[in-house]
């Protein structure tokens, strides 16, 4: 495809950091399945339609010693990128425009490569390339990771596609265009019973795309091409170019059918032995409708007991907060997304305790595991890397491959990463150092988040506001200010 042809090239359409694009979790998951991936922090790494580098440019900011290469078939966003490049100064990273069937072994070899949003959203020869030059790239030890849509989920995502199409003729912009096509479904669903299943289901869709940007919709809703595939399909096609399944890129949920005993035993029954057919059939019980997949190559051997000696080769974190329980003889462990665990286990109170003492700073398993063994009493031995996985499953763990430049506290002249606070000058969300993107609807939040640049202490930065945002009441500047502080670090915008 010509790039003057492309017609994402005048989309302001930018790009945003996902935390399982990067190199951290692709390496924290190889480690887990028995791989010995390139330390993350002097790792190559290529991003394959990288955009304007949303994705790109946080993680080469925080890890100034690893490389980062990106290319893009549109020319726009590329510059968008280039000039975030040199304003912020980084030397580890490049971005360049370039057609992916054009491309090969002049880039180089990579430990971690990157497709976010492109193999189902492509003709096939491009999405084949995208395997192969995988193939071609990836060093022995290497991770690729590949988000697509899946089926058979991705049915009821292509209904809605076909019908948002017979709306769209190309007038007005990418807002209106999206807008008017959706209006278009809800009126027909409309023709419909409010009890009925088929308009439920429609609904509940068009209710998850209205979370997302309309420059979003269009791109995944409206592209001209669109190829859900079943996941055995996809993984058969990696095959073809010397890849195979190693994991995805989060695990899954505790609801999750196949955490089921009786789910597994029915699957084993079915599919004696084959993990990929298991894993088809799971997706049929889900009714999956995205896949991130991670690759390797076939010639590596993948181990899936998540023994205890790699979890020795991580880092845990954990954002969880302790709290008194109700319970006699628990404490109580709560995410910030309301989900609470209570723990009698000397060795998982032990653990989340430290984590949460050291947050957002991610510590090595190696070095907790006997500082808790000698405080409990408990050893990780015997039931640890179960105990492990299911605190990872729940989210009350996070494992990582590296530990991110965050702030070990909040100083006097508190300093907000350059990057996130480049980025939010010109968007409503910035990434942090953890590679999350987090909103700031608040201007007053955007406005603190630039001023923490390291030369102001909180007194100047109140200052600052006050000045800003003279219609805001000073004393609420003031009193604000310490709890936005900590916001700030537990999000890991604050650098060390």
């Amino acid at each position: 495809m010509d790039a003057a042809q492309n017609p994402y090239d005048t989309i302001q359409y930018p790009s945003l950091a996902f935390t399982h694009t990067h190199p951290d979790r692709l390496a924290a998951m190889a480690i887990l399945h028995g791989l010995s991936p390139a330390p993350v922090e002097n790792c190559r790494v290529l991003e394959i339609g990288c955009s304007d580098g949303g994705n790109l440019i946080p993680m080469a900011y925080a890890i100034p010693a690893a490389e980062f290469v990106g290319f893009d078939l549109a020319q726009a966003p590329i510059e968008r990128g280039q000039a975030r490049i040199r304003e912020l100064g980084l030397k580890n990273a490049r971005m360049f425009q370039a057609d992916l069937l054009e491309v090969g072994a002049e880039l180089g070899q990579f430990d971690f490569m990157i497709a976010n949003g492109l193999y189902a959203w492509v003709p096939e020869p491009v999405s084949d390339r995208l395997l192969k030059l995988c193939g071609e790239l990836l060093t022995p030890d290497g991770v690729a990771f590949i988000s697509y849509n899946a089926l058979p989920g991705g049915y009821v995502r292509n209904m809605v596609r076909e019908m948002m199409l017979d709306r769209v003729n190309g007038d007005g912009g990418v807002e209106q265009q999206v807008g008017g096509a959706m209006g278009f479904v809800r009126s027909l669903l409309a023709t419909r019973p409010e009890d009925d299943a088929y308009r439920r289901l429609i609904e509940e869709h068009l209710g998850r795309m209205e979370e997302r940007a309309p420059e979003a919709i269009y791109h995944d809703e409206l592209s001209t091409a669109y190829r859900p595939v079943h996941f055995i399909d996809f993984v058969r096609h990696a095959g073809k170019h010397g890849l195979q399944f190693l994991s995805e890129a989060v695990l899954p949920p505790p609801p999750d059918p196949g955490y089921r005993y009786d789910v597994r035993s029915e699957l084993e029954k079915a599919a004696p032995g084959d993990l990929l057919k298991q894993e088809q059939m799971l997706d049929f019980a889900r009714a999956r409708k995205f896949r991130e997949t991670l690759l390797c190559r076939a010639d590596r051997v993948v181990r899936r007991d998540y023994a205890l000696e790699r979890f020795r080769r991580l880092l845990l974190s954990s954002p969880a907060t302790a709290a008194p329980s109700e319970e006699p003889g628990a404490t109580a462990f709560k995410l910030s997304s309301g989900i609470k665990m209570d723990s009698k286990h000397p060795g998982v109170t032990a653990l989340l305790c430290e984590l949460e003492r050291a947050w957002p700073q991610a510590l090595s398993f190696a070095e907790l595991e006997p500082r808790i063994e000698e405080e409990t009493g408990y050893t990780f031995d015997s039931d640890g890397a179960t105990l492990l996985m299911r605190l990872a499953v729940a989210k009350f763990i996070e494992l990582h491959g590296w530990s991110a430049p965050v702030a070990t506290e909040i100083s006097a002249r508190p300093r907000a990463s350059a990057c996130s606070r480049q980025e939010i000058l010109t968007r409503t969300q910035a990434a942090t150092l953890l590679h999350s993107t987090v909103k700031l609807e608040d201007p007053v939040a955007r406005r603190f988040l630039v001023l923490m640049d390291g030369t102001r202490d909180r007194n100047e930065m109140a200052a600052a506001l006050q000045a800003e945002f003279p219609n805001v009441d000073a004393e609420e500047i003031v009193q604000r200010m310490e709890p936005s502080l900590e916001f700030f670090y537990r999000a890991g915008f604050l650098e060390g």
